[in-house]
């Protein structure tokens, strides 16, 4: 603990609605915990911000002491922990404002997906949120979003009307194509580093249907599985969204005993239309052969959570991924060798394959900080330790882009790896705008290269 920060600590409590915490206080560990416990802040101060003044306080305070700022929601994709420095938890932060004539929504720094989902579904609208419902839908967002329903309506990213946001300075100033232009590109897709952005307003997407779910099959038929998807992924509309993964669940209490310490494919399925259409679509699959799991059927936009069926619990993970320019026959003769029945595959959890393209790769409506529209497929590789998936992506190279995708790197490494998610100008260029906008460092930046 930064002893010098005490005094003025107790200053800044008087001006902050939410609480204010320093080591050892009740409160202090669950203010700074996230969902992946491989990461563990360690702050100096944490502020639970109530409101946008009190994000604001904070950054003044963390300015004038000289010290970093973070800022947290639910901690999913913690990359670079904070030692020392202030943190601010922001899933007090939680307001969302529908306009359903609109179709838009005006969402808080500390609202997760499903608080948006739920009431959007009630008016036949849906946000472009990502596989989890728990994951912050402001950070998320940040990152370029990859949505469920990516390859129809695009990145989440492209969805974003307007941003809410704290610069360095400690200031509060509005993000959009017509003010403060620099900031709307740099943090769609740039993420953090910029600034604390306190509420985003984004576009709601309204989805003619949703048939979707997962198909579950015995490791045995992996590549089959796995070629099968392949090749039917070739033939397939912007309205059918669709991944592969090879799953690994641990022998444990409280996962279903028909996957329980097995290996398995899981085929996940997300198409944007009639139930029936939908259905025909996924006949291919369906002859491969028996499934340990079939959820695969209509379902309410509310639900679309089912189609991937993320954990709920923080647990310890490193992830890393990889963007792919294709994914042909070698490349899933790589995947299977890399992580199937026959790979020691040590401490892999989780390989997942996505089709993007579609509305993914077309030009967005304002220009972004994202630079994936040429990658036809991503990889994401979820392990317990920090080595466990560079094996498959390693084996997946010769396919690769060379980037990598921000949201899909978290864990001890992210730091070396995040740098990798953008070209080389994209990152000279946010790299740039971030010397203007915060030439004192108070918000780091690792995967710019800036701690």
């Amino acid at each position: 603990m930064n002893t010098t920060l005490q005094p003025a600590v107790a200053g800044l409590a008087r001006r902050i609605e939410g609480p204010v915490l320093l080591p050892g206080q009740n409160g202090y560990d669950d203010e700074r915990s996230g969902f992946n416990l491989a990461c563990e802040h360690r702050p100096d101060v944490v502020v639970g911000a109530a409101s946008t003044a009190d994000v604001v306080a904070a950054v003044r305070f963390a300015a004038d002491q000289g010290i970093q700022v973070v800022a947290q929601a639910t901690g999913h994709g913690v990359g670079v922990p904070l030692e020392g420095g202030l943190l601010i938890s922001t899933r007090r932060l939680d307001g969302v404002q529908l306009d359903p004539g609109a179709r838009t929504a005006r969402i808080e720094a500390g609202v997760r997906w499903r608080q948006v989902i739920d009431p959007a579904a009630a008016s036949g609208l849906a946000p472009l949120s990502g596989s989890s419902p728990l994951v912050g839908a402001v950070s998320y967002t940040l990152g370029g979003g990859l949505p469920v329903l990516g390859r129809t309506f695009g990145w989440a990213a492209d969805q974003v009307r307007r941003l809410e946001v704290v610069t360095a300075d400690g200031e509060l100033v509005i993000a959009d194509p017509d003010q403060n232009a620099d900031l709307f590109w740099a943090l769609r897709g740039g993420k953090g580093g910029f600034g604390v952005v306190t509420a985003m307003e984004v576009d709601l997407v309204v989805p003619p249907g949703l048939y979707g779910g997962g198909l579950v099959f015995a490791a045995e038929r992996a590549a089959d599985v796995v070629h099968t998807w392949r090749d039917w992924t070739a033939r397939l509309p912007d309205a059918m969204n669709s991944s592969a993964g090879l799953v690994r669940m641990p022998d444990a209490p409280g996962i279903p005993e028909p996957l329980r310490g097995r290996l398995t494919v899981h085929i996940r399925i997300a198409y944007a239309g009639p139930f029936d259409e939908g259905e025909e679509l996924v006949r291919p699959l369906r002859d491969i052969g028996p499934r340990i799991v079939d959820t695969v059927a209509g379902l309410p936009l509310a639900d679309i959570a089912a189609v991937y069926d993320d954990p709920t619990e923080p647990i310890a993970y490193d992830e890393r991924s990889l963007m792919l320019s294709s994914f042909d026959e070698g490349a899933a003769d790589a995947l299977i060798a890399a992580a199937g029945p026959d790979a020691s595959a040590d401490g892999l959890i989780m390989v997942g394959v996505r089709q993007l393209g579609g509305a993914l790769a077309r030009p967005p409506r304002h220009p972004h900080a994202l630079d994936h529209d040429d990658a036809a497929f991503s990889v994401a590789a979820i392990g317990l330790g920090p080595a466990a998936g560079d094996a498959v992506l390693s084996a997946l190279a010769p396919w690769g882009t060379g980037l990598r995708f921000l949201n899909f790197v978290g864990g001890p490494a992210a730091s070396v790896l995040a740098p990798e998610a953008f070209r080389t100008g994209t990152r000279d260029r946010l790299a740039a705008i971030k010397q203007v906008r915060d030439p004192g460092g108070v918000f780091p930046a690792p995967h710019l290269g800036v701690s």
